[in-house]
C-alpha cells in the first residue's frame, strides 16, 4: 500500500508541476489495490474455483471485446495487440494456478486442458505474441512442479524481464551493436521505435519530474503524423520515465520487485507461486513493447492473478514456502 501510495503521490506530484493528467495512473492504482484486494479474499475462500473462474473469464474478454480484438502485432497503426496477448497470459497463468491448487487429478487435467485452449485461443485470434506468452507461462508452469526452491526461480524471471527491458532502451538510445540492434529493429516497426526513441529524448532532458503525466502525445517530437496514434510510446518504462522522471521508473520497477516478493514468501504451494510469477513476467515483457498496461482489465487481472497466488487459504491446503 505504501508502494501504491507513492505511484499516486508522485503522479500528482509530476501532474501539478507540468500541467499533466493523472488520471490515468490514478486510476491503475485503484485497479491495481481493488484487483489484489479481492484476489486476496476470493483466493483464501475458493482457491482453485476463483483462478478457474478468472481465467475463463479472461478467455472470453480477449475473444469478445471488440476493442481488443488483436491487430498486427508488428504494424502500423499500433492497435491493441498487447492487451490481447497480456489477457491471454494472465488466462493461462490463472488456469495453471488453479490446477496446480486441486488434488483431483481429473480436475488438474481439465485446468491444464483449459489453458492449453488459451494457448490455441490465442493461434486462432491471430495474437502471435498472445500465443508465444501463453505457451511460455504454460511450459514454465508445468516445470515449476519440479523446482525445490522458489528463490532462484523468481530471481531468473525478474533478470529476464530487466533483459527486455534493457534491450528496448538500448534500441531506443541506438546503444546495441550493429548486428543485434538491426535483428531487433526488425522485429517492430519504424512507428514504434519512433515513439521509443522519442519518450527516451523527453526523459534524457526531464530526468526529473518528466513532462507530466499523460503528456506524452501533446510532445511527442518525430513521430510520423501520417500515422495513427493514442498518445502513448507503447512501452510502460519509456513511458514513465518520459512522464514521471527516474522516481516514476523506480516506482514502477519497486511494484514488479514487491510482487515478486510476496509471491517468494506467499504460503501458496510453489508451483502456484512459481507460475504466477511466470505469467506476470509475461504481462512484463509485453509491457516493456506495447501499452498493454493502459488497460484497466490488465491491471486488474494481473492484480487478482497475484492476490489469488499469495492468498491463505482459511481450509484444505497449507504450505510452507520455500527458502
Amino acid at each position: 500500500m505504501i508502494l501504491l501510495g507513492a505511484c499516486a503521490g508522485w503522479s500528482l506530484i509530476t501532474a501539478a508541476a507540468h500541467d499533466g493528467r493523472p488520471e490515468g495512473m490514478l486510476l491503475a492504482v485503484l485497479a491495481v489495490a481493488a484487483g489484489y484486494a479481492a484476489g486476496r479474499v476470493s483466493g483464501a475462500l475458493l482457491p482453485v474455483a476463483a483462478p478457474c473462474a478468472g481465467a475463463v473469464a479472461g478467455l472470453a474478454l480477449a475473444v469478445t471485446l471488440p476493442e481488443f480484438s488483436p491487430a498486427p502485432w508488428y504494424a502500423a497503426p499500433l492497435g491493441h495487440a498487447g492487451a490481447t496477448a497480456a489477457l491471454l497470459a494472465l488466462a493461462t497463468g490463472a488456469a495453471c494456478c488453479a490446477a496446480w491448487a486441486t488434488a483431483v487429478p481429473a480436475l488438474r487435467l481439465a485446468l491444464r486442458a483449459l489453458a492449453c485452449a488459451v494457448v490455441a485461443a490465442g493461434a486462432v485470434l491471430g495474437s502471435t505474441a498472445g500465443c508465444v506468452a501463453s505457451a511460455a507461462v504454460l511450459l514454465c508452469s508445468l516445470a515449476a512442479g519440479s523446482a525445490r526452491s522458489r528463490g532462484a526461480w523468481l530471481v531468473g524471471t525478474a533478470m529476464a524481464a530487466g533483459l527486455v527491458a534493457a534491450a528496448i532502451w538500448a534500441v531506443a538510445g541506438d546503444a546495441l551493436p550493429g548486428g543485434l540492434d538491426g535483428a531487433l529493429e526488425s522485429r517492430f516497426s519504424a512507428h514504434r521505435i519512433g515513439l521509443w526513441r522519442d519518450a527516451l529524448w523527453l526523459a534524457d532532458r526531464n530526468s526529473g519530474l518528466g513532462i507530466g503525466p499523460g503528456r506524452f502525445g501533446d510532445l511527442t517530437p518525430g513521430a510520423p503524423r501520417t500515422l495513427l496514434s493514442d498518445g502513448k510510446p507503447h512501452s510502460a518504462p519509456l513511458q514513465q520515465a518520459a512522464e514521471q522522471g527516474l522516481v516514476g521508473v523506480f516506482l514502477l520497477l519497486a511494484v514488479f520487485c514487491w510482487v515478486l516478493h510476496a509471491l517468494w514468501r506467499a504460503p501458496r504451494p510453489t508451483p502456484v507461486a512459481l507460475t504466477a510469477g511466470a505469467a506476470l513476467t509475461a504481462l512484463a515483457v509485453l509491457a516493456t513493447v506495447s501499452n498493454a498496461l493502459s488497460f484497466t482489465t490488465v491491471t486488474s487481472g494481473a492484480a487478482l492473478l497475484a492476490g489469488w497466488a499469495t492468498a491463505r487459504p482459511w481450509a484444505g491446503e497449507t504450505a510452507t514456502p520455500s527458502p
